[in-house]
């Protein structure tokens, strides 16, 4: 009785401590009970769910979100904002295309891996990043055909992402290749009236191709990001077991896109902020080459002014690729009524609070009823955010899981997966 009469006079005498006290306790109990939870994973395919158990044991694993920034959109503005990239040099080539555009593909070669000294067999990474928004800068030279270090402020060149540099820092690490996709327009003059969309894979074809045929003995395996997750995922679906690829993998991808449209034009910070500086970076690259469409469109004024990611599309991504109308080509740009058409494994890491992809829309029906897919869903992460640790460590929840599934593709996919060629 003495000790709880004590109690209560501190309590009293040091209120507000006592109320920290009280709001630290109550916080960490919820970030403990509702925050740190193992990822669901939604895998039918007893194989492939025995391989990932068994070789990538992050999918069975609790993930912890950093404790002070679990929120979605503050995680996937955070890991833009501080997030460093790993100090890569990419040997860049230019491809050309059969309508007389031209592609940037950069390379990171890893000459000197340990593992797999040989070029003509050293596992291979065809890595399709996401769109850039105009808050995410990227630092580069423009010196064609040589080894390319950071120099100077630019938007547009999508293989220098903060993202884009520690997957391939992953890579490299494990002794393996990789080869950046960037779309056209980025990174290299836009020649024709022809940019990209996500239902669009004529160009990923094209690349996938050259590659094999420049390391025909290589292993092969695509990883794609927020709308190169869409891209790869619409590729494999085509393509099936000719699509050239060992093994996929796509994170923070927008499976149904009318769900991810409705959810980014909601007032706030998704509109305003999340959307708005998408559409920017949209926008400004359709204004650099600007010269090149208006024979094509007839308002191009009109597409300036779009604020939005849906504006755009209905006023340029979709007409330029013939559709009639943006729902026409957002039917066609949608994953999830393709699970089903997979005949390569795929993992697909998501964050139920993505405010690019609502938890609503995630295929997990899809993926318990079909075979060749696993999607590992975490309760936080947001979009391409996934940071972990009391100050955001290096490499975070999805670096490290990409290097285990990669690692895992190259070393024992053929124990589990019949090769594609």
């Amino acid at each position: 009785m003495e000790i709880v009469l004590k109690t209560l006079e501190f309590c009293k005498t040091y209120q507000t401590c006592t109320v920290a006290a009280l709001f630290s306790a109550g916080y960490v109990f919820y970030y403990l009970s509702s925050v740190v939870k193992k990822p669901l994973l939604a895998c039918s395919d007893q194989k492939l769910k025995k391989f990932l158990t068994n070789h990538v044991p992050m999918t069975t694993e609790k993930y912890w979100p950093t404790i002070w920034c679990f929120e979605s959109r503050a995680m996937t503005i955070l890991r833009s904002v501080i997030e460093k990239g790993a100090d890569i040099e990419y040997e860049c080539e230019l491809l050309g295309m059969p309508d007389g555009g031209q592609i940037r593909l950069d390379w990171m070669t890893n000459t000197n891996s340990a593992l797999y000294p040989d070029p003509e067999t050293r596992p291979t990474v065809v890595m399709l990043p996401g769109l850039t928004a105009v808050f995410s800068s990227a630092l580069y030279s423009s010196t064609r055909g040589k080894k390319l270090t950071v120099r100077k402020h630019c938007t547009q060149r999508t293989s220098f992402e903060t993202y884009i540099l520690n997957l391939v820092g992953q890579a490299k690490r494990l002794g393996y290749r990789v080869v950046v996709f960037n779309n056209r327009g980025n990174g290299a003059k836009l020649l024709t009236p022809r940019t990209y969309c996500a239902a669009n894979t004529e160009d990923l074809t094209r690349v996938v191709h050259y590659v094999k045929s420049r390391y025909p003995g290589a292993p092969l395996m695509g990883t794609g990001v927020s709308l190169g997750g869409m891209i790869l995922f619409n590729y494999l679906a085509k393509t099936g077991k000719d699509c050239g690829m060992q093994a996929g993998m796509c994170i923070s991808m927008a499976w149904n896109v009318f769900e991810s449209t409705g959810t980014l034009e909601q007032p706030g910070i998704n509109k305003h902020i999340l959307n708005r500086m998408l559409a920017k970076g949209l926008v400004a690259n359709f204004k650099q080459n600007m010269h090149l469409f208006e024979s094509h469109i007839a308002n191009v004024q009109h597409i300036l002014k779009s604020t939005t990611i849906r504006e755009f599309d209905d006023r340029f991504t979709a007409p330029m690729f013939g559709y009639q109308t943006w729902e026409e080509y957002y039917r066609d740009a949608c994953v999830h009524d393709k699970v089903h058409a997979l005949e390569v494994p795929v993992l697909c890491l998501n964050a139920s609070d993505d405010p690019f992809s609502p938890h609503r829309a995630l295929p997990i029906n899809e993926a318990m009823e079909n075979n060749n897919i696993a999607m590992l869903v975490t309760t936080h992460g947001g979009h391409i955010g996934f940071l972990d640790g009391v100050i955001p460590r290096q490499p975070t929840y999805m670096y490290r899981l990409f290097a285990q599934y990669l690692d895992a593709v190259f070393k024992h996919g053929h124990e589990n997966f019949e090769k594609s060629e």
